[in-house]
């Protein structure tokens, strides 16, 4: 008797589910959980920011736009990384996208064919792999490790380059490990690239929510004629605009053109409101943004003290986002039995490092974007779970 074949594509029934989610999903059966769990900004988006939607919104921007993004939105990034990066930007550099997430799937729909390898860090964010998966590529893991102050390193990607590899996801500051990358291994890593003919999509959701003396550069700085480069970028993280679902992806005119042919064949436009809000988000006061880093700041400050007190963890001080990466292997359990124990016992959600990828066991990550109210009461809990271990 012959089997019926499955109608469901080999694609969508292999594709990596997030353990991320899952952890979610079991906490929404203890409401009441302190949780430690969405890399998401406790602060309501800005005011003149939800005004210039509202506006938009009154004014009946309420149809479609270019699928690009709207001209004043490109030309505004354009004219804040012109700055930031000293290179000569336009708008036709710039691909407005729902969120980072669609940014890195049209940077890697234009850079990887089936079969094509894309070097991922290990940790790191775990839709990269489903994303790549989707595209029939084959994702190739780097560890990046504690001893290196969990910074990937030029020579790890080397090691692991070979004929067939397309593309190479970096993603600094680093979710989930708080990182900042050396400009020089950006640097080398921009040599391989154009040795080896492959591009280097740069994650960099982060870019403004860098702490004390730390530098963040962006694969877009290291060079002035380095052109193998999509760099992410989104509004969620810098303006607590996580809901507004703005990102973008900026690169060579030669990656961002067929773009909009994508974005056609996606979603169409993103709302020309959202757009207009994002617009005011750049052109408006930033100071917003330096009162929740500076927040950020001094919650990780909290976060790193409290952690470091509880026996058997240890925390490297983060030096950007609002993520804390746990050591937790002195417990001596599996990242996700601990954070189900810690969910059931105590009522604590956190997220398991295994979520980020293998080399992510042995650790948890903790948000720290919530009050220092709820910092304290989720390290009590820890110090609990430890005093009863």
């Amino acid at each position: 008797m012959t089997s019926t074949p499955s109608r469901i594509s080999p694609m969508a029934e292999t594709y990596p589910a997030s353990s991320i989610r899952k952890m979610f999903n079991l906490a929404l059966d203890f409401p009441d959980a302190v949780k430690l769990t969405v890399g998401e900004p406790d602060f309501n988006t800005p005011e003149h920011i939800k005004a210039a939607g509202i506006r938009a919104i009154e004014n009946d921007n309420t149809r479609y736009v270019a699928n690009a993004g709207i001209p004043e939105l490109r030309q505004a990034l354009a004219r804040k990384y012109s700055g930031r990066w000293g290179r000569g930007l336009g708008p036709e550099n710039v691909m407005v996208s729902f969120g980072a997430m669609e940014a890195l799937t049209f940077a890697l729909d234009v850079t990887v064919s089936p079969g094509q390898e894309v070097i991922v860090p290990d940790p790191s964010f775990p839709n990269y792999l489903g994303q790549v998966h989707r595209l029939g590529g084959v994702a190739v893991s780097v560890p990046v490790r504690e001893e290196n102050e969990f910074k990937l390193r030029a020579e790890d990607v080397l090691a692991a380059v070979t004929d067939r590899t397309a593309a190479v996801i970096i993603n600094s500051p680093s979710n989930p490990l708080g990182s900042v990358m050396d400009r020089t291994e950006i640097e080398q890593i921009a040599e391989l690239a154009d040795e080896h003919e492959f591009t280097v999509i740069s994650d960099e959701v982060y870019d403004e929510m860098v702490f004390d003396d730390a530098e963040f550069t962006s694969v877009a700085e290291v060079r002035a004629d380095f052109d193998r480069f999509l760099a992410v970028g989104s509004f969620s993280k810098t303006y607590a605009m996580t809901g507004w679902r703005c990102g973008f992806v900026i690169g060579s005119q030669d990656y961002i053109a067929p773009m909009a042919l994508l974005q056609e064949g996606l979603t169409s436009s993103l709302p020309g409101f959202v757009q207009e809000a994002a617009v005011a988000a750049l052109d408006g006061p930033q100071s917003v943004v330096d009162t929740m880093v500076a927040s950020y700041a001094e919650r990780r400050e909290l976060m790193v003290e409290r952690i470091n007190a509880v026996e058997g963890l240890s925390l490297i001080r983060p030096e950007a986002t609002f993520y804390a990466f746990v050591n937790v292997r002195e417990w001596g359990l599996n990242s996700w039995d601990l954070a189900t124990r810690l969910l059931e016992e105590h009522n604590l959600a956190t997220i398991p490092g295994s979520a980020f990828g293998r080399a992510g066991e042995g650790y948890l990550r903790l948000t720290f974007a919530v009050s220092p109210e709820t910092i304290n009461t989720a390290c009590d809990r820890l110090e609990a779970f430890a005093a009863g271990r």
